[in-house]
């Protein structure tokens, strides 16, 4: 179901759908992100800057609080949140400032959503990708500099897949991550060592 993650309205409506149709939640995944042009700070317009806030952290708030309303709620009550964070929350880049922002605040809103939920049997964690190759940073326009930059920043040399990020919220969705909650899941390649 499409919805406008920044969008109150539209996140109650998107959840009253998932109630309806399933019954129950036991997994979200804040996945919703977006940056803004790779330009100094003081040429960001607000516009630009609210854009990013409004998605990467704005969208996991809303998310996230309807999320636990139904989770709280079902029997049994429980649930995971997963949020999908970034490198650059540890490492930040130059010209990312509403990105790297959001983005640390993400890390916060999972540390603290953890504390209070962990009571309801709901578990909620953080996935801190490294740089990965996606189509964000295809629409994103880097140019083959900018990739030979990335897998220069990793010990290991590459870029991650997508399926590699993928593969750590299955382990924080899985039984086998009972005892995780308010962790942050470093899947950088080894660029928060490396820099």
């Amino acid at each position: 179901v499409p919805a406008d993650v920044g969008n109150p309205q539209a996140v109650e409506a998107l959840f009253a759908t998932v109630k309806d149709s399933f019954g129950r939640l036991d997994l979200l995944f804040n996945n919703a992100g977006m940056g803004a042009p790779a330009i100094p700070m003081e040429e960001l317009s607000y516009e630009q800057w609210k854009a990013v806030v409004d998605v990467n952290l704005t969208g996991s708030f809303l998310c996230a609080q309807q999320a636990i309303k139904l989770m709280k709620a079902q029997t049994p009550k429980g649930g995971r949140i997963i949020n999908n964070g970034s490198i650059s929350a540890h490492t930040p880049r130059p010209f990312s400032a509403p990105y790297t922002a959001t983005k640390h605040a993400v890390s916060g809103l999972t540390r603290t959503a953890a504390l209070e939920l962990g009571a309801h049997g709901i578990r909620v964690n953080n996935v801190i990708p490294g740089p990965t190759r996606t189509k964000m940073t295809e629409r994103a326009g880097w140019s083959d500099e900018d990739y030979e930059r990335a897998y220069a920043s990793t010990p290991i040399g590459r870029m991650a897949q997508p399926e590699e990020i993928a593969q750590s919220a299955l382990y924080l969705a899985s039984d086998a991550s009972t005892f995780t909650t308010g962790s942050a899941m470093l899947v950088d390649g080894g660029v928060s060592i490396h820099r």
